[in-house]
């Protein structure tokens, strides 16, 4: 496991269990989204990592306008830990306290083209049964795939596609 991780993982908690407590899981997820994604941003982490950045512009630099007084605090308490370039990993651990506790798997499903509703919904009934979960489903077009679709779900993949059926065919043959 990474540093990062390992540094991240208490103030992702800390989060988790002010918005549990607050009964704010999904504004305190949107904040962070919105927090990791400018903190990602080159020109600000290079900005956050600068010593003459003042604790007060880092966070007013990434607080979202609609967010609580409380998640501005919680900004305050990483600026002065020198945190803040965690930010992307804390909101990714959030997300996953978050789901766990509202009984929910996230599953990203890469298909070869655009897939229809029909099919999303028969993917999502599937991996509800196998998962006995209700289930929150992205998806993505990788044309490389050539066909079918790959899905993945945490911990599991499951690979269907084409492009993977053949790498599995050619590793069958080479042995």
């Amino acid at each position: 496991m990474s540093q990062a991780l390992t540094l991240a993982r208490p103030y992702a908690r800390a989060a988790f269990a002010t918005a549990r407590d607050e009964g704010t899981f999904a504004p305190w997820s949107d904040a962070l989204a919105f927090s990791a994604h400018v903190a990602a941003d080159p020109r600000v982490a290079a900005l956050l990592s600068n010593p003459e950045l003042d604790r007060d512009d880092a966070v007013a630099m990434l607080v979202p306008e609609s967010s609580s007084e409380t998640f501005g605090r919680f900004l305050a308490i990483l600026a002065d830990a020198h945190r803040l370039p965690l930010l992307p990993e804390i909101a990714g651990m959030y997300d996953q306290l978050r789901a766990e506790a509202e009984h929910v798997v996230k599953a990203t499903v890469t298909s070869a083209t655009e897939l229809s509703g029909a099919q999303l919904d028969a993917i999502k009934a599937a991996l509800r049964k196998r998962f006995g979960r209700e289930v929150d489903v992205t998806t993505a077009v990788d044309a490389s795939l050539i066909g079918g679709a790959v899905i993945d779900a945490g911990d599991v993949v499951i690979d269907g596609s084409l492009k993977g059926k053949l790498s599995r065919l050619q590793t069958a043959l080479a042995n």
